[in-house]
């Protein structure tokens, strides 16, 4: 898996936004939850990348986040907070 594929294809719905605000218990702009997770998955180490399925997961462990992604479409799934 190439971590700049993602990021060069990376797309959203119009529900995964709320989600995410949801699940993160925030409320970002849709601009503010792209630059974010676009960062998070620029910093986040390759070898924190899985591919399970359909879906990569990405773990963040420092800022405690994981991210999914369709592997065939590249758009964002959800975001979950990560339990140490």
């Amino acid at each position: 898996m190439n971590k700049t594929e993602i990021l060069n294809n990376i797309c959203y719905t119009e529900l995964v936004y709320g989600r995410i605000n949801k699940k993160l218990k925030s409320n970002f702009s849709k601009s503010e939850i792209e630059i974010m997770l676009f960062n998070l998955i620029q910093e986040t180490d390759k070898k924190s990348f899985q591919k399970v399925g359909k879906n990569f997961y990405l773990t963040n462990v420092d800022k405690n986040i994981r991210i999914t992604v369709n592997s065939n479409t590249f758009r964002i799934i959800t975001v979950d907070r990560v339990v140490k």
